[in-house]
């Protein structure tokens, strides 16, 4: 397969005159800072930590790869149901599988830099360009990552026409008059602008809660947005997240919240091109493969066409080649290394 710069990439979508589509993985926030983000920055957290059961499941699956644990704990949990469903190692690995996600979030949480403007201005402001080129119309960005980065530099500069769903009710609304100063609005809640959504967390993010009744999203207002979140885990409420193992493990998690599904299916309907960044089609990825392969399976004028693929190694590269023959549409590859999305 030919390696192209991202340049190269972007220059013939745009001759094109095709529709393109954003796909972030972890390698979007290891360009950042590898040593916060990514998953050995977080199970170094985990392993550093007090907590003796947590320890030696990294032990005894020998990995740093949290959604392979999770997969080992699910399966594990499978085959005692078969010979005992009272056995007391089911319940054992219940508090397993809880204990891992709420560590997984405060590893996020925890590693994250203190605040929104820790992160210098030129990268923010570089970064900002990047995704706007992903927010024309009828365009989108779609991320699997969990942390902060991203809702940032959304946040911080003023992108044009970037839209993640969330918006205000008027809670006292009575169908008559009501001056400014007396208005009383809902915290972000997810739906209002769904229809224009062009931002896609597909497998959640620190700042989005499920209430059982709304999904909401934490904002700074003058309080941290970390500081925030924080507070919402000692209460015992924590962010959509998406951490089980396989694929069909993660699509089976996204079909259950009406979020979640809702992004996935987005991106199930794309049309035109998907560049992505940082995301390595993994055995636990299929359920993105899958969401990639129905797009291309559209009425042949309005479909997914190609993906570009962002490969940061000779292995990467490789793996690709290995796996071309599971998408439905023409794979390119180009090197990640020429986006300088953060500079």
């Amino acid at each position: 397969m030919e390696l192209q710069t991202y340049q190269q990439a972007l220059e013939h979508l745009k001759k094109a005159k095709r529709e393109k589509h954003l796909l972030m993985g972890n390698g979007f926030s290891i360009a950042y800072d590898p040593k916060i983000f990514s998953y050995n920055a977080l199970s170094d957290f985990i392993k550093k930590s007090n907590d003796p059961l947590l320890i030696k499941l990294f032990e005894i699956v020998n990995t740093s790869n949290f959604e392979q644990i999770m997969q080992q704990l699910n399966m594990s949990k499978k085959i005692i149901s078969v010979f005992d469903s009272k056995s007391q190692g089911l319940q054992r690995i219940d508090k397993s599988i809880n204990l891992l996600k709420e560590s997984l979030i405060s590893a996020v949480k925890e590693l994250h830099p203190e605040y929104v403007f820790s992160i210098p201005e030129d990268k923010s402001t570089a970064c900002a360009k990047f995704l706007s080129d992903y927010l024309g119309t009828n365009e989108s960005i779609f991320t699997t990552n969990y942390d902060i980065l991203l809702y940032w530099v959304l946040m911080r500069n003023d992108i044009q026409n970037c839209i993640d769903g969330f918006g205000r009710d008027l809670e006292n609304d009575d169908d008559e008059y009501i001056p400014e100063d007396d208005r009383e609005y809902s915290e972000l809640r997810w739906g209002k602008h769904k229809d224009i959504q062009n931002i896609f967390y597909l497998h959640g993010a620190l700042p989005i809660f499920d209430t059982g009744i709304d999904i909401i999203k934490e904002e700074y207002d003058g309080k941290y947005i970390l500081d925030k979140i924080k507070e919402r885990i000692e209460k015992g409420n924590y962010p959509i997240f998406v951490t089980a193992g396989n694929g069909d493990e993660k699509l089976n998690h996204i079909l259950h919240n009406h979020y979640l599904s809702f992004c996935y299916d987005k991106l199930s309907t794309i049309k035109g091109s998907l560049v992505t960044f940082g995301f390595n089609f993994g055995e636990y990825d299929e359920h993105i493969i899958r969401a990639i392969n129905l797009a291309a399976k559209q009425d042949k004028k309005n479909c997914l066409r190609s993906v570009y693929i962002g490969v940061y190694s000779d292995d990467d590269r490789k793996h690709i080649e290995q796996i071309e023959h599971k998408f439905k549409c023409k794979v390119n590859i180009f090197d990640t290394k020429t986006a300088n999305i953060w500079n």
